[in-house]
């Protein structure tokens, strides 16, 4: 296997000269004051000068990955490795609750598993990409196996406008036939991504005219998906992508307020969607559970966005950001030395972000590798390394979160080689990259003598800790902390 060393070779002098050692040093030095802490713990019955081992056992910080393809990947062997994954290299999963294949059929959620939701229904199935529900597994089975993890879960995404991916093929067919066909408005494939060649030309409340029961349709039925989830799942979801990818909608000005449509870029949305959906999803999760917002559009809209709507009340408790490389010529050109994604460039939009006032969640991040060889390989890993390094010591960041963990397994128009793991689940650099840094350079593990009274301290990353000593008796003792 190619060493760090030789990694680092096959990037460029540019790529260096952006990532330089005062560039590297800074990181150091924010990681120190962001993401570690000093402790002091009280251990009744240990005496002065007795050695204790202290071991971190889990990060404060959140190190995800999404879970869509549980079970879905061909044989035992592999799903095993996969999801020895999670509580392994990552505390954290993003668990799917698209709209459109959750609930394939109006009025039937697939919250539990069926036979076509089992290993060995996909261990079968030739070619799982054609089938509806790849990488969207039915619900409670995965909930019940990150529990049993011990894991942080987090749901993806309860508000979107996406017709491709989101809105269900049986709620877009409640417009009219007459505005879907005749000539007046062509719906082409169920979609309403048309919406420009009629209704554009009508504000919402003329729309709101014309289709009164849809658009009745439309809210009930956006309202009643939050609070059937929310009813189901109670707390046992850490945290919840509320609304997701609504930014540009609001940078265009689309989200009016008191309108019951909107026109969003996607198509026909409730009015002021973002708002209703964070006020509905406050007023039935339990107040511990953490309510997201989440885009890729990063610009200033989007702190706006968030600014407002806390102060239109709206509990917004973490800002998610997205930031995928899909595309392996980008990767490829940054190991030549391409500004995109620089750390200057990273660090202006952490900024940007931060000056909302909510804890950042890397809420979805890939990184492609250019080629399958090992040239291609160190690349991503590289990128890696430098990235995770960077988000990691940024004092606002609360979590990362790597989208597809397998090659060949993202959705239509996602690289196919952006994963950790080749589509056998045979381990790339990057894992091995991220696994050293997750469970080696950023898990304290250390050896102290008790102070005074039985004090115990040390500085370490923020986290839950397990100290070890042997008694007066020879006995082995335990007790856990949290350290942050």
């Amino acid at each position: 296997m190619m060493d760090y060393v030789d990694q680092k070779r096959e990037m460029s002098q540019a790529y260096w000269d952006l990532w330089s050692p005062e560039v590297q040093e800074k990181i150091d030095r924010d990681i120190d004051r962001n993401r570690k802490a000093d402790g002091v713990f009280t251990v009744v019955g240990i005496s002065e000068g007795e050695e204790v081992v202290v071991e971190q056992v889990d990060h404060a910080f959140v190190f995800g990955a999404h879970i869509f393809n549980f079970d879905q990947l061909g044989s035992d062997e592999c799903n095993q490795k996969y999801k020895g994954l999670y509580g392994d290299l990552f505390n954290s999963a993003t668990i799917p609750f698209y709209w459109k294949t959750l609930e394939l059929e109006e009025g039937r959620s697939r919250f539990e598993a069926e036979f076509r939701d089992t290993e060995e229904y996909w261990n079968k199935v030739p070619d799982p990409k054609s089938e509806p529900h790849w990488r969207r597994p039915a619900t409670d089975p995965v909930v019940e196996f990150c529990e049993g993890k011990k894991i942080r879960l987090h749901g993806h995404a309860l508000t979107w406008g996406s017709q491709n991916w989101q809105v269900p093929d049986w709620l877009t067919e409640k417009i009219p036939a007459e505005y879907r066909s005749g000539g007046r408005y062509e719906l082409a494939n169920s979609s309403l991504r048309n919406m420009d060649a009629f209704f554009d030309r009508f504000s919402p409340r003329e729309i709101e005219r014309m289709l009164p029961v849809f658009t009745w349709e439309i809210n009930y039925h956006m309202c009643k998906r939050i609070f059937e989830i929310a009813l189901r799942y109670k707390g046992r979801l850490q945290s919840w992508d509320v609304v997701n990818e609504s930014a540009t909608d609001y940078e265009r000005g689309l989200m009016l307020e008191g309108e019951a449509i909107c026109k969003s870029h996607y198509g026909l949305m409730p009015g002021d969607y973002d708002y209703r959906s964070f006020k509905i999803a406050e007023s039935i999760f339990p107040g511990d559970v953490k309510l997201n917002i989440n885009d890729y559009n990063l610009r200033q809209c989007y702190v706006d966005q968030v600014d407002s709507l806390v102060r239109r009340n709206c509990k917004v408790d973490i800002m998610g950001a997205q930031m995928h490389l899909f595309d392996p010529q980008q990767c490829l050109d940054i190991a030549n030395g391409s500004i995109m994604r620089s750390p200057n460039e990273i660090w202006e939009v952490m900024a940007r972000l931060s000056r909302a006032n909510r804890p950042l969640h890397l809420s979805e991040v890939t990184i492609t590798s250019p080629g399958d060889d090992m040239r291609g390989q160190a690349i991503q890993s590289v990128i890696a390394r430098n990235h995770y390094r960077l988000w990691f010591s940024v004092k606002e960041m609360m979590g990362i979160t790597w989208w597809n963990v397998v090659d060949d397994c993202g959705a239509s128009g996602e690289s196919s080689t952006s994963g950790l793991f080749f589509r056998n689940m045979h381990p790339k650099l990057a894992y091995w990259t991220l696994s050293d840094l997750i469970n080696k350079e950023w898990k304290t593990s250390l050896r102290v003598r008790a102070g005074k009274n039985g004090n115990i301290s040390f500085r370490g990353f923020r986290g839950r800790y397990r100290l070890l000593w042997i008694d007066a008796a020879g006995t082995e003792q335990v007790e856990h902390v949290n350290l942050g």
